[in-house]
Order: C-alpha cells, then structure tokens, then sequence
C-alpha cells in the first residue's frame, strides 16, 4: 500500500508580446496570431470608452469582422474604467456570451480596451469551461505599458482591488500603438507612472530617458511615447517569464512598488482617482518612506518627485491623511499572504524588501508630501 506520492510538473508556454501599428489590418498582427491559434470561434470584446472616442478603429475593426467568418455575432461593448471591475457585471455579460456564441476551448476570446477591462475580461476566459484562450490589445498607456502584458485577472469585491481573480497568461498580447491617439490627456500620461516605477527599479537609462523627454512626452510625442511604453512593457515581461515567480508564489512583489497605498488611496477615493495617478502618489509615499527610513538619499527622493510632478501627476491627496489609509499595509501583507514584504528603495535600481514599517514613518512621509 503506498501512502503518499509527491510528483512535480511544469508546462512550456510561450508569452507573446506584439508591437504593431494598425493590427487588424489584412495580414498584420491579428490575422497572424489567429491562424498561429486557430480558434473554432471567436468572441470580441471592446472597452465602450474606445468605442466612444475612436470611430476611424471602430471602421477598422468592423472590416476585420467581416473578413473573419469565425466571429461570433456582435461585438461585446462593456463599460470602460474601473466600473467595468466594481461588481460582477461584466463578467457575468462575457459568461453568458461564452454561453450564447457556444464559444469553447478550442475558441478564442479577443478584447480591446483599458486595463480594466482587460481584467475583467481575461478573469471570465479563465473560468470559462475552465479557460478560454484569450488574446489581448491593451487600449491605454497603462495598459501597453504594464498590466496588459501580465498574467493577472480580476475584479474589486468588498471594495477592495483584486479581491477576486487568478494568475493565468494570455495567448498573446498586441500592444497597438495607433489605439493610443484618442486617449485623453489624463490617460495619455498615465502610463509613465508605472514606467518610472519599473524604471526605479530595473532600468536607470529608462527613468533618464523620462526625465530627458517629460516635455515632449506631455506635449504628445507618439515616437517618444512609444520608446518608453515598449520598454516598460519589456521590462514587466522580462520580470515575469525571467523573475523565478511568475504567479507570485514567493513574498516579495517589486512590481508592486507604490502599490500597498495606491490600492488603498483608490478605495477610500471610490475609485474617483485614476490608477494612474494613485500609483504616482503612492510612489512618493515609499519614496518619502524610504528616506524616512535612512534608505534614500532626500536629493534622489527630490529628483523622482520632480519628474512625477512634471509628467502632470498629483504626488498628494487629502486621503492620504485618512486614518484608514493604514489599514492598506495589512490588506496589502494579506493579498500576498505571509509575512509583510513591502519594498523600498535605496537609490536607482537598488530596491529593498522590509517587512514591517513604523506607521509614525508613514505619517512623516505623508507630511512631507501634504
């Protein structure tokens, strides 16, 4: 009689990142990854924001449509931003479309939009008979640039962010740049938050690169836009298919830089703040944590604030002198679960994980940002 087997497993898989200018048309980007997958079927899926602002893709997208016979029906249309994560709506509008299009596993379900959307979306294909392949076009700078190349997927419960979700890569993601055009000036920058975060840890060269275009980059430089955006994003996928843990296994989560008060600051907004913007503020809270600390020197700290601040985003916020704001260290030391793993920085490219902090630190970093 055997009592016990311990076996262990690992399977292949290839992440796809595609850097593209007009996707959708004949033979580019799309069309190839779709005759690499061969899907049966295919369900689109479009973020309502895009659709409001950018009639000259809609054309585009419904010529591909009417080349592609093995779309199904009419394109899904869900609510863009964070509305599409706070309930269980548009998750529940991709089920019943999985459900009425008889899309399967061996199907594909395409999506076009903002992060939000592109969680919300990527959550349903994974539970969806268990997983449906899903191809992602990220919309936003800060989707091209960070989460849409990722392995995350979920949406906000109990008004907390990512409550619900699960790792689960993508079969490819399009990062097209012509979708970036229509963004508003609020979303065109909010991308090069998380760019500096990645940056400050990975790539001092980026962050100077930054530094060195902030004008043009605010002034709507696509070229130079595009050289931050696909570094950042390389750098995000290279920390996840190189970093030993892709699916977040280990305590540590430099990616989450700034993020512990970012995720809390949205909530106690209700989610008024863009990410965007949160993660800059929260940036300089562990900037000003760090040098509270005796990690960083106050000149660098004085220097990546003055970038943030140039790139036109908010670096306080009145929540940050709610004393609930706290409470966002322990839900965040929950969300990764063990032991409190949060991360500082001792000067470019020299990040360093604490586990624990004072809140009198934080209280006198907030000061010194109020």
């Amino acid at each position: 009689m055997i009592d016990s087997i311990d076996a262990s497993f690992s399977i292949e898989w290839t992440h796809r990142l595609r850097f593209a200018q007009r996707a959708f048309d004949v033979g580019n980007e799309i069309d190839t990854l779709i005759e690499e997958l061969q899907p049966v079927r295919i369900l689109a899926v479009l973020d309502k924001g895009l659709a409001d602002t950018n009639p000259e893709f809609i054309e585009v997208l419904d010529a591909w449509r009417g080349r592609e016979e093995r779309v199904c029906g009419d394109v899904l249309v869900l609510p863009g931003g964070e509305d599409s994560k706070n309930d269980l709506n548009a998750v529940n509008s991709v089920l019943e479309s999985i459900d009425k299009n008889g899309i399967c596993r061996r199907s594909c379900i395409l999506v076009i939009g903002g992060g939000a959307v592109l969680d919300a979306v990527g959550f349903s294909s994974s539970i969806g008979h268990r997983g449906i392949p899903l191809i992602r076009v990220p919309s936003t700078t800060l989707s091209q640039g960070d989460s849409g190349v990722g392995v995350k997927n979920g949406v906000n419960l109990f008004g907390k962010k990512n409550f619900i979700g699960v790792f689960d890569p993508p079969f490819a993601v399009v990062n097209d740049s012509t979708l970036l055009k229509s963004l508003p000036d609020k979303h065109w920058r909010a991308g090069l938050s998380e760019a500096v975060k990645v940056a400050l840890i990975k790539d001092t060269a980026l962050f100077e690169e930054i530094e060195r275009n902030a004008d043009a980059l605010l002034q709507r430089d696509t070229a130079k836009m595009n050289s931050v955006l696909q570094k950042s994003a390389t750098l995000h996928l290279h920390h996840i298919t190189n970093g030993g843990d892709p699916f977040e296994r280990l305590e540590a989560r430099p990616l989450d830089f700034g993020h512990w008060a970012a995720h809390k600051l949205e909530q106690l907004a209700d989610f008024q703040i863009s990410h965007g913007d949160a993660v800059a503020i929260g940036l300089a809270v562990d900037i000003r944590c760090s040098v509270a600390l005796g990690l960083l020197e106050n000149e660098i700290a004085e220097r990546i604030i003055s970038l943030l601040q140039k790139l036109g985003f908010p670096t306080s916020h009145q929540e940050l002198k709610n004393p609930i704001l706290l409470d966002g260290i322990e839900e965040f030391r929950q969300h990764l679960g063990g032991t409190l793993t949060l991360l500082m920085l001792e000067g470019f490219e020299q990040p360093i994980d604490i586990h624990a902090l004072d809140v009198n630190i934080v209280r006198q970093a907030i000061e010194k940002l109020m």
